[in-house]
């Protein structure tokens, strides 16, 4: 005769095998996304704005310095 598991050996197998598929979920849901945090996707996300604000500065200084030579030229 076999005999059948207990109701606490089931209950330790189900929670077994939940925290299994738990484990394997997180995995694979890490490797598709990265392991980038929120934190570091705000930083990302700030310096890309800082950077962007840099240039436009930049673009606006240069327009002036061309108008101010147009300007003297006339």
């Amino acid at each position: 005769m076999t005999e059948r598991p207990t109701r606490r050996a089931q209950l330790v197998g189900s929670i077994v095998v939940g925290l299994a598929i738990v484990a394997v979920t997180i995995a694979v849901v890490t490797a598709m996304l990265g392991p980038t945090s929120t934190a570091e996707l705000e930083s990302l996300e700030q310096r890309q704005k800082e950077r962007t604000e840099r240039l436009e500065e930049r673009l606006e200084h240069e327009e002036r310095l061309r108008e101010e030579r147009r300007e003297g030229r006339d």
